[in-house]
């Protein structure tokens, strides 16, 4: 390691594009993941930035007293302990905006494969069932004529109904507190919007307040034709109220990219017929990974050539260097 570059810790598994970037301008301290870590006292006093994909807690941070800042791989920060870092004066940071439209696609996308089972169908054709069997079933449902609720309208979902529009739903949305100037219908609790709509799109962080929130007395209120869609957090799902919703016709269909416990997904989904799952590929293509890889970079970078990050979040206490 060189004495007078700044080290920068990469804990466990990222992007290959971080570290092709920042090596050459830094050292990089690369540890593999545990429940605490397994580095000298020298090397500790020398790591001033991290660089992380996944979680970052308290234990971490202070087994390395002179860091600056934390720049996560991603646009959700919920494992990276925030409020600890803000104590000790960490600036984190995240990936926002650079992958707002894949997820915003990826949304539409996972509705329209929920509502008319494009999967389903492509899977008939691929084992010769049409040939055997006949054209596939009439899809139950249709975007057409839909009452669409977005909950969480943030900059990503703030996309998804832009993207909404065009097919001509009717649009409405859920947040703390209304978004003026905007076109859709607000609705002041979850509950209003799930009695109002009859398909719920899930674009909330993982916070206390959104912890299985989607539970059985919000999918009774989308009804039996109603469609439930994760794109947000696992987290904010009740996952055997879905269930037991899709199982006795509660509620018509689900879509879901997000699960509780990623990768393990729940069993009793995989057999049920009015769902369509993805393994949480969101912002997974190519060009999005590549620009949230140059944004973790470059929130680094930045930090130590002038002083302020780039996407720092906004329980953030200090912006810039003094």
């Amino acid at each position: 390691m060189s004495d007078n570059r700044v080290a920068v810790l990469v804990p466990g598994k990222i992007h290959p594009r971080v570290l092709e970037t920042l090596n050459g301008r830094f050292d990089i301290v690369a540890l593999d993941r545990s429940e605490s870590p397994r580095v000298d006292a020298e090397t500790a006093a020398r790591v001033r930035g991290v660089a992380v994909s996944g979680g970052f807690d308290a234990v971490w941070m202070d087994a390395f007293p002179n860091i600056e800042v934390i720049a996560n791989f991603g646009v959700g920060y919920d494992g990276i302990d925030v409020r600890h870092a803000a104590s000790k004066g960490i600036v984190v940071t995240n990936t926002p905006d650079v992958l707002n439209d894949e997820v915003a696609d990826t949304a539409i996308a996972l509705l329209l494969n929920t509502l008319r089972q494009f999967p389903q169908a492509e899977t008939w054709l691929r084992e010769g069932r049409w040939v055997k069997e006949g054209p596939f079933p009439l899809s139950p449902f249709s975007l057409k004529g839909r009452r669409v609720g977005i909950y969480g309208l943030g900059r990503i979902g703030l996309e998804i109904a832009r993207r909404l529009e065009p097919f001509k739903v009717k649009i409405g949305y859920h947040t703390r507190s209304p978004r003026d100037s905007l076109p859709y219908d607000y609705y002041p609790t979850l509950k209003e919007m799930a009695q109002s709509v009859d398909t719920l799109i899930s674009i909330v962080p993982k916070t206390p307040e959104t912890h299985k929130v989607i539970n059985a007395e919000i999918l009774s209120a989308l009804g039996p034709q109603g469609v439930f869609i994760n794109v947000g957090r696992g987290w904010s799902v009740d996952d055997d109220a879905l269930i037991a919703a899709l199982r006795n016709g509660t509620l018509g269909a689900a879509g879901l990219d997000v699960f509780y416990d990623e990768p393990y997904v729940p069993a009793a989904y995989l057999s049920l017929p009015n769902i369509s799952l993805l393994p949480h590929v969101a912002s997974a293509s190519v060009p999005t990974r590549n620009a949230m890889a140059d944004l973790v970079a470059d929130n680094i970078i930045a930090w130590f050539g002038k002083g302020a990050a780039l996407t720092p979040v906004p329980e953030t206490p200090v912006k810039s260097k003094a």
